[in-house]
């Protein structure tokens, strides 16, 4: 019993993992190496893979940055109180709890061209909705949990001992966290930019609501697949969809990597 519940685990896994994976790759090549090339080489799917990278590389910084500060301030910062901590791990889950098409629909209400405050910032020559600044801001919404939520456990596993010892030696901040802290959260960190590169590349919902989908100026690869779908061009819809799961299956292999090298920290 248990190997046959364990073959239909695999069986449930592969249609619904494999297959479409499968069918997407046999999609991109239905009209050979030209039809793959020219999914991928024609002017907007070059611009919306160059958009997306862009995207991803900001969303990662600024994540990786912030997220690894508040973790410690969730963590460390007794000054916060019980109550103030638990707000801010609720604030934290939201993106979780919250449809990312809801998400970014909220940006477009706070900071759209029709709001008050997007109104200020439009007359400044600032434009945050249809244009790239909205769309980090909603990519950042949908990943913002998935730094701090790799680093808290391993600092509430670490404890503050060393920290404390490092300290009372004449350690100041910036070298007890050096030397002290960033060598037993960096597997952690590793683990967490791998999550938030992969959820930005796959990111759709809120994107979609935040730029418009504007040909050339504000579409992205994920938007740049359902448009392909939607005009009937399905071989330029795999072709993009597969340099996407592509990434994802590296970035997959990347992470059980990074995942075995922390258990061994």
């Amino acid at each position: 019993m248990r190997r046959l519940w364990i073959g239909l685990t695999f069986l449930v896994f592969a249609l619904l993992l494999g297959a479409p994976v499968v069918r997407i790759a046999m999609g991109a090549w239905d009209e050979g190496w030209r039809g793959f090339a020219n999914g991928l080489t024609r002017p907007e799917a070059v611009h919306a893979l160059a958009m997306t990278g862009l995207i991803v590389a900001a969303v990662t910084v600024i994540n990786t940055f912030f997220g690894v500060i508040f973790s410690m301030y969730l963590v460390r910062a007794a000054w916060l109180g019980p109550r103030l901590k638990k707000l801010l791990n609720s604030i934290v889950d939201l993106p979780f709890a919250v449809s990312p098409v809801i998400g970014g629909l909220m940006i477009v209400l706070l900071l759209g061209p029709d709001s008050a405050l997007g109104g200020l910032l439009g007359a400044a020559g600032i434009k945050i909705v249809y244009a790239l600044p909205g769309m980090i801001l909603a990519t950042l919404f949908v990943t913002f949990p998935l730094v701090i939520r790799e680093v808290m456990p391993v600092l509430q596993e670490i404890g503050t001992q060393q920290e404390e010892a490092a300290s009372m030696l004449g350690a100041y901040g910036w070298t007890t966290f050096r030397r002290v802290t960033w060598p037993q959260i960096r597997w952690s960190v590793v683990y967490g930019v791998v999550l938030t590169v992969a959820r930005s590349l796959g990111e759709f919902g809120a994107v979609l609501v935040v730029s418009g989908n504007i040909l050339f100026k504000t579409q992205t690869a994920t938007t740049l697949v359902y448009q392909d779908v939607e005009n009937f061009s399905l071989t330029s819809a795999n072709a993009v969809a597969l340099v996407l799961a592509a990434g994802s299956v590296a970035l997959l292999l990347l992470m059980e990597w990074a995942k075995s090298r922390q258990k061994h920290v």
